[in-house]
């Protein structure tokens, strides 16, 4: 088994810097790529989306907004979009090199 996800962040302009683990780091890491259109359970499958964003609304301050949304189906019924909207500047990740500048 791998070494779990490690993020180190900040929220913008001048917020301090926070780390975050695992799932959390995961979860926050899908939130920012995916920008205004969000993540939903279905379309980022994960266990516990809601634990997630708890965690990083609850621990760490971010704005999440949560959108409810119905969907059809077999199993129809409705489900959350989780919106990431804090500015949120990534300064480390455990599985990216460190990039070093060369004067």
């Amino acid at each position: 088994m791998g070494k779990r996800l490690e993020l180190k962040a900040r929220i913008l302009p001048d917020g301090g810097a926070f780390t975050v683990f695992g799932r959390d780091a995961w979860a926050l890491s899908e939130l920012i790529a995916a920008g205004s259109s969000g993540c939903t359970p279905l379309s980022h499958p994960g266990p516990r989306w809601s634990a997630y964003v708890h965690a990083l609304r609850h621990e760490r301050g971010l704005n999440i907004e949560t959108v409810t949304e119905n969907h059809g189906g077999q199993f129809e019924g409705h489900h959350a979009r989780y919106i990431l909207r804090s500015w949120v500047e990534i300064l480390s990740r455990s599985d990216a090199p460190v990039l070093k500048a060369v004067a």
